[in-house]
């Protein structure tokens, strides 16, 4: 297993200084995401960077905050029938786009359909929906053929798939392929013209925004922006990032890994705190339509030797303040949190056992394409975890070591991994999507409905959906210990740990929270 390496000296307290460019520090806001914006459809795809600068451009008619309660904010209000059965929405007064042309019932109806047709709630709507329609300019209104009670909830999550709202024709797009245009309503105009893939993506202060009255609180009430500019600084490595905030060339850092983070401390104007308290579970995810990972058996030979520590250490560091292991997919410390059927993943490591299953379904030395997202240190190193785990089961790894947007274009592929596809890949998923089988897209199995990977198990895909049914928190806990034992005995993905990131900022900077993904509105200089 080889661990990351990052520091030369660790006891240096300065880092080396990177060479970027200063732009005016007061009216401009120099961020540091954990990856590079490749590209921003939020609907298209499930990148968290994606996710959040999405939340800057776009805005949702419901909005969740801190408290994980659902508020109202494109819409005013809604109202909804007796049997549940139809659900009337109203806009706010005033909404404009970024090309200032008024928000529309019909931009809402497309944005919708569009995004039913890719999110995991949205399909699970879909499925009940006899129709979507827009009653006039400010009204639109849900018919439904089954009661969707979770609705407010999946037009507010903050989860990937985003339901943002954009024009109608734009929301027009085939759902297939990505947008071309990014015109949305929210706090902050993406500028098109000064994005550079791989170095820059610039946000705006967009003056026609109207935040609601109440405070903002995550996606939910008045989204304030002080800032008239958001700069996203691509540093794709570590050192190179933190030494950014050290010296006041960026002010905020939205992963600083743990090997540097006592170095930041020890700095007298920068402040580290756990930036997400959901935190993260990591996914090894495997393809279920390639070969050898179509057959179950290979996939339980590597989950049985399949160490989470080496893991957590290799991808943390050996702070177990910061992670733990889990016999499970829920997010630990939520209500769903199970242990049911973990026993796989707990116990001394079987490399004989799964030595003989890797023989018994025939495996016979083809090579294992592991694709691995260089520029994110965590996702990185479980990369290499597993590429030398594979090859301590007697596997061939070949192991392809890219940028996070290219690995994310290529594992929407299901090509044969010899000609373009995959085998495995790495990942991580908000705690904040893990605390309920509906809203975790990595958890279905409904074949080519699912997420990357797209495992396909009727069983569990039909007691997922059945989650929508369930009449009380006691039945909701039953059902996720079954998914959970289900899950974990199909081996839908391998989780490697839970782990809690931390980010860093300039002291200068006021009104950081910690949330699922960085809240940019109600931050201040000064």
């Amino acid at each position: 297993m080889q661990r990351r390496s990052l520091l030369a000296a660790g006891s240096a307290f300065c880092l080396a200084a990177p060479s970027l460019a200063r732009a005016q520090p007061g009216k401009t806001l120099r961020f540091i995401p954990t990856a590079d914006l490749g590209s921003l459809d939020p609907i298209w795809g499930t990148q968290y960077v994606v996710r959040d600068a999405s939340l800057l451009v776009w805005d949702t008619l419901y909005g969740l905050d801190e408290t994980l309660a659902v508020k109202p904010q494109m819409a005013e209000g809604h109202e909804v029938s007796a049997d549940g059965l139809v659900w009337t929405f109203r806009l706010r007064s005033g909404l404009r786009f970024h090309d200032n042309e008024p928000v529309l019932s019909r931009d809402v109806a497309a944005s919708l359909t569009r995004w039913m047709a890719r999110d995991t709630m949205g399909l699970a709507l879909r499925s009940r929906l006899d129709m979507l329609e827009a009653v006039d300019d400010r009204t639109f209104r849900f018919r439904l053929r089954r009661p969707f009670p979770k609705l407010l909830f999946a037009l507010g999550k903050p989860n990937t798939r985003l339901a943002c709202i954009m024009p109608e024709r734009i929301a027009q797009t085939d759902p297939a392929q990505q947008i071309k245009e990014f015109v949305g309503s929210g706090p902050m105009r993406f500028k098109r013209d000064e994005w550079v893939a791989g170095a820059r993506a610039v946000f705006e202060r967009f003056d026609g925004y109207q935040p609601r009255a109440e405070a903002g609180s995550w996606t939910a009430g008045g989204k304030r922006m002080w800032f008239d500019r958001i700069e996203w600084q691509t540093i794709p490595d570590p050192a190179t990032a933190a030494a950014a905030v050290q010296t006041g060339e960026a002010d905020w850092l939205q992963n600083a890994i743990p090997d540097l983070v006592p170095l930041l401390r020890r700095a007298h104007d920068v402040n580290v705190a756990i930036s997400d308290p959901l935190g993260n579970i990591g996914d090894c995810r495997m393809n279920h339509l390639a070969a050898p990972f179509d057959d179950v058996r290979v996939r339980r030979a590597v989950q049985m030797v399949a160490s989470q520590e080496d893991y957590m250490r290799a991808a943390i560091g050996d702070d177990t303040a910061l992670w733990k292991t889990l016999p499970g997919f829920f997010t630990p410390g939520t209500p769903n949190y199970t242990k049911a059927g973990g026993a796989p993943l707990e116990g001394k490591r079987d490399f004989t056992r799964a030595r003989a299953l890797l023989k018994e379904a025939g495996y016979a030395g083809e090579p294992i394409v592991v694709l691995v997202a260089t520029d994110q240190a965590p996702i990185k190193a479980m990369g290499e975890v597993t590429a030398d785990l594979l090859k301590q089961l007697g596997m061939t790894v070949d192991y392809v070591a890219n940028d996070t947007a290219t690995i994310g274009t290529r594992r929407t592929r299901k090509d044969r991994p010899s000609q373009g596809g995959w085998h495995i890949f790495h990942t991580n998923h908000s705690g904040s999507d893990c605390v309920n089988p509906a809203n975790y897209g990595a958890l279905q199995t409904t074949g080519d409905a699912a997420w990357w990977g797209w495992p396909k198990n009727e069983a569990i895909a039909a007691d997922i959906a059945s989650w929508f049914d369930v009449p009380n928190a006691a039945a909701e806990k039953a059902l996720c210990e079954r998914v959970n034992q289900a899950s974990m005995d199909f081996v839908t993905f391998i989780p490697t740990g839970f782990y809690q990131s931390q980010h860093a900022w300039r002291l200068e900077l006021k009104g950081i929270v910690s949330a699922p993904f960085p809240v940019f509105w109600g931050v201040s200089r000064g």
